[in-house]
């Protein structure tokens, strides 16, 4: 396996729904078309920027396969398979094989309360269902699932493990973790801090604003891998008042949205209830705003 193919600039990819609410193939397609464009290479579908829990099973798997069908040979794939029910997953999970997704991914299994033994189960049983490299993808904040290092080292001792998607702010423990497996692929998850995971020896970023930010994310990535500590700095910065603009319309998922949409051209339409549009006096504030 090519571990290069899987570092760098990661689009979390958002989902694409018509004027009536359903999924939209078109605008998938003409999405995915534009990050390439501007310098995406790698893309993370179906994961919290796309929606997946809103989602039905059938509209998860077109999701999945179209957005295969118009970035596979172009760019690094990887499929979010996550669910409550390990069967679900791992149908998921078989189907992005089936599609030529390059790795799964799955947020730590939530809801109930699992012991780190039954953690490891899930991940395993996936990585058995697909016979992909799995990536963890860790976010404590939304699905309440702490690990500390032991439950790290139960899966990262694992090679079919290729990795974790680290959305986390302890960087303590990312440094832990970089540190105990140099050979494994390790993302930095939130945007705001991605200069802080690079620095720490992340391998690449997965984030949502980079659907319309993608080409700046690409740009601190290489002034990082260029030892340009300074400038990357001063990036980051501008980054981040971009990111509290979009953070100010109150669900970053429906202002990456517009935004795709009025500064892009290309149309996704608006998040799925209970989400929705972003606020109408926010919108009036993006034509004036530079991303």
């Amino acid at each position: 396996m090519d571990k290069q193919a899987f570092r760098g600039i990661f689009s979390a990819l958002l989902t694409a729904f018509d004027a009536a609410g359903e999924f939209s193939e078109a605008g998938q397609r003409a999405m995915i078309r534009a990050e390439l464009q501007a310098g995406i290479r790698g893309f993370y579908v179906g994961g919290s920027t796309g929606e997946a829990f809103l989602l039905s099973p059938e509209e998860r798997e077109a999701v999945m396969r179209v957005s295969a069908e118009e970035a596979k040979g172009k760019a690094t794939l990887i499929a979010h398979v996550g669910d409550l029910s390990t069967r679900a997953a791992a149908r998921y999970a078989e189907k992005a094989a089936r599609f030529g997704y390059d790795a799964i991914s799955s947020v730590t299994p939530f809801y109930y309360k699992y012991t780190p033994e039954q953690i490891a189960g899930y991940y395993r049983d996936l990585a058995e269902a697909s016979g992909l490299p799995v990536i963890l993808y860790y976010i404590p904040a939304l699905s309440g699932v702490g690990m500390d290092r032991a439950a790290f080292d139960g899966l990262l001792s694992d090679e079919r493990i290729l990795g974790v998607k680290y959305t986390g702010s302890d960087y303590y423990l990312f440094e832990r973790l970089r540190r105990a497996y140099p050979d494994k692929i390790l993302y930095n998850g939130y945007d705001e801090t991605c200069l802080c995971g690079l620095a720490m020896g992340a391998d690449g970023a997965i984030g949502s604003t980079y659907n319309v930010m993608g080409e700046q994310f690409l740009r601190l990535y290489a002034l990082v891998k260029e030892g340009k500590l300074d400038e990357a700095r001063a990036l980051q910065h501008t980054l981040n008042d971009r990111i509290a603009f979009l953070l100010e319309a109150g669900d970053v998922k429906a202002a990456v949205k517009y935004v795709m949409r009025e500064k892009y051209g290309v149309d996704v339409g608006v998040c799925r209830a209970p989400g929705g549009d972003a606020p109408s006096q926010w919108k009036e504030r993006v034509k004036a705003y530079d991303f």
